[in-house]
């Protein structure tokens, strides 16, 4: 099983392209191994015969354990099987000394005692469908019904308990039982739940995300932006100059990118007996996919042009949904943005990305009323937290950097006026 990403510790076969019996060519594909981040061609280093296939579609295995052997037809692979089988098996626990027990004295005979039977316990039978009788409902003054509502909700297993009663007192009469009814709504009465097997892709998720939260003390800065601008500007690059579709997405990145330049200390990563400020600017892009979260990265964002992070950011995005990234797509990330905008969420906190210090969260554009030279007027404002390592980052630090993409966001003309669309 190779390691086909920095992370993986096992991998599970997605696919065999090859069956035992089959010739095997050196770069000829073999497998299709599903890693924790993406699914991989696993192309065979060597020719021959495939003559044994050691893990099945589906399943998991360890790192370094045996996928598969290729070999000369009819050549003997016992030995290694044998060899694999010891590696893998359970350490053989050492046998306790055996010592001999003194001989036992006679016992005392002691009379005879009556056996003791236990009473028998009733056994109450569980409900397996949807149609048991209803409990018993007790006029004892917790709530009034009359005998017809109380026959009624029995044959149609309703729990009284859910009725508000319109009768005298509060009572439940047999109009409130039909306007339960007629009201559509129903009762399940029997519990289910299904359990699904953690996917590697989560199993990496769960552990790294701990390790950020737990290990790196997270401070939060959030600003709101006011868009009226960008959103003006947005419209007339893409009907007048833009040569693809510009997202709102598209401008947050070539901002922050902008943004860093101007405040390297944001673009660092706690290494424990030192910082790394990187003088290159990899701007991580958080892609949700069925199984999880997926964080490619769009290199040199800050020399790039709005085209170019457009169509760059949409093609990681389709590579993500079809698992399709490698290894070279999702490392080197000098900074995260996770933009839940499009989902009509207004803002949220986002864990860190490690090797990161920063993420920032961006929330929708909402309309809202704001002041504006003295007057209260309609405007539109999206709001953005900063979340931090404090190892690396400071909260001066931070805003500093929040001010200077506030400003770029604000003032469109700033930020396309450096380079072109």
């Amino acid at each position: 099983m190779p390691k086909l990403s920095d992370t993986m510790t096992e991998g599970v076969v997605a696919e065999w392209h090859k069956k035992i019996g089959d010739t095997v060519k050196s770069g000829e594909l073999l497998a299709d191994i599903e890693t924790d981040k993406a699914t991989m061609e696993f192309e065979s280093f060597q020719e021959g015969t495939l003559l044994y296939i050691g893990v099945e579609k589906g399943k998991t295995a360890p790192v370094d354990s045996i996928l598969a052997i290729v070999g000369k037809k009819g050549e003997d692979i016992s030995a290694l099987l044998e060899e694999e089988k010891k590696k893998t098996a359970p350490a053989a626990e050492t046998p306790a000394p055996v010592s001999t027990p003194a001989p036992a004295e006679p016992k005392k005979e002691e009379p005879a005692k009556a056996p003791v039977v236990a009473a028998p316990v009733a056994q109450t039978p569980v409900a397996k469908t949807a149609t048991s009788p209803a409990p018993k409902v007790s006029n004892d003054g917790r709530f009034k019904v009359s005998p017809l509502a109380k026959k009624i909700a029995g044959d149609k297993n309703i729990n009284l308990s859910f009725i508000k009663g319109t009768g005298d007192g509060g009572r439940v009469v047999k109009r409130d039982i039909d306007n339960y009814q007629g009201s559509g709504a129903s009762l399940v009465l029997e519990e289910s739940y299904s359990d699904e097997p953690v996917t590697q892709m989560r199993k990496t998720i769960a552990r790294r995300l701990a390790e950020s939260k737990f290990s790196a003390p997270h401070f939060y800065l959030t600003m709101e932006i006011q868009m009226d601008e960008m959103m003006k500007a947005r419209e007339a690059i893409n009907v007048v100059a833009a040569p693809v579709k510009i997202s709102y997405n598209d401008l947050v990145i070539k901002a922050v990118a902008a943004a860093l330049r101007e405040h390297l200390r944001v673009n660092a990563s706690w290494r424990g007996d030192f910082i790394r400020y990187s003088n290159h600017i990899h701007i991580g892009m958080a892609v949700a996919v069925e199984d999880g979260l997926l964080v490619p990265v769009i290199r040199f964002a800050d020399s790039k042009t709005l085209s170019q992070i457009s169509v760059e950011a949409k093609d990681y995005a389709q590579k993500a949904k079809n698992k399709k990234l490698q290894p070279t797509d999702w490392e080197g990330n000098t900074f995260t943005i996770s933009n839940l905008g499009m989902f009509g969420i207004e803002a949220f906190t986002a864990i860190i990305n490690p090797p990161d210090a920063c993420i920032m969260a961006v929330g929708g554009i909402s309309e809202t009323p704001i002041v504006k030279d003295g007057k209260v007027v309609p405007g539109h404002i999206m709001k953005v937290t900063l979340s931090c390592d404090h190892r690396a980052v400071d909260g001066a630090t931070g805003s500093a950097f929040l001010q200077t993409f506030k400003q770029l966001m604000e003032n469109p003309v700033i930020l396309l006026g450096m380079q072109n669309i």
